[in-house]
C-alpha cells in the first residue's frame, strides 16, 4: 500500500514537472504560420491568476491583474531556417523575421524587452552547437535592429545549442532547430 501511493505520488511530481516544462516552451509557428496577431497575443504578458471566462480569481478586492500572481513565462517557438553549420539569415526565413519584428515593434509590446534563443540539434557536437546557436540568435537580433528598427538594448541573443529540444524523440528533427522569442520579465 504504501508503495503504490509512493508510486503514485512520483507519478504525480513527475507529470506536474513535464506539464511545466512544455508550457514554459510556448507554441511552435512554422514560417507559414505565423502571424503578428498570434506573436503578439503569445507574447503580451499576463499573471498566472486563475481564469473562469472573463472572470479572474484573486485575492478580494485584487484588480485585473494580481500583485501576487505569478508572471506567466511567455514565449513563442518560431522554426526559422538556416543552411546547415551557418548563421546566415536565409531568403526564407527573411519573411517570418519580418512578421517578428513587426509585433515586436507593435503598440502591446513596444516597451517590452526580449530574448532570442538559438536553438540546434546535436549534430556537431557541444561546442559547435552552442556557438552556432549563439551566432543564430545573434543575426537574429541584427536583422531586427537593422531592418525593423528595434533598440538593441530591447534585445538579447542567448545561444542554446541542444540543450532544449522541443523532440527528444527524434534529436535531428526541424522543431529543434528553432529560435524562441521570449518575453523577458524583469
Amino acid at each position: 500500500m504504501k508503495q503504490s501511493i509512493r508510486n503514485l505520488l512520483m507519478a504525480g511530481a513527475a507529470g506536474a514537472l513535464f506539464a511545466g516544462t512544455v508550457f514554459a516552451q510556448g507554441p511552435v509557428f512554422r514560417q507559414h504560420e505565423l502571424t503578428e496577431e498570434k506573436l503578439i497575443e503569445t507574447l503580451a504578458p499576463r499573471d498566472a491568476g486563475i481564469r473562469t471566462r472573463s472572470l479572474r480569481v484573486g485575492p478580494a478586492g485584487s484588480s485585473t491583474q494580481s500583485a501576487n500572481a505569478a508572471p506567466v513565462d511567455q514565449s513563442a517557438n518560431v522554426l526559422i531556417t538556416f543552411r546547415t553549420g551557418s548563421a546566415e539569415v536565409t531568403d526564407e526565413a527573411r519573411a517570418a523575421l519580418d512578421t517578428i519584428g513587426r509585433a515586436l515593434a507593435s503598440e502591446q509590446l513596444s516597451g517590452l524587452s526580449f530574448e532570442i534563443d538559438g536553438h540546434a540539434d546535436p549534430r556537431g557536437g557541444p561546442d559547435y552547437n552552442m556557438r552556432l546557436s549563439q551566432e543564430r540568435a545573434e543575426s537574429v537580433v541584427e536583422y531586427l535592429v537593422r531592418n525593423h528598427q528595434l533598440s538593441r538594448d530591447r534585445l538579447i541573443a542567448v545561444g542554446k545549442g541542444y540543450t532544449e529540444l522541443l523532440n527528444t524523440a527524434n534529436p535531428i528533427a526541424e522543431e529543434n532547430r528553432r529560435v524562441t522569442v521570449r518575453t523577458r520579465l524583469e
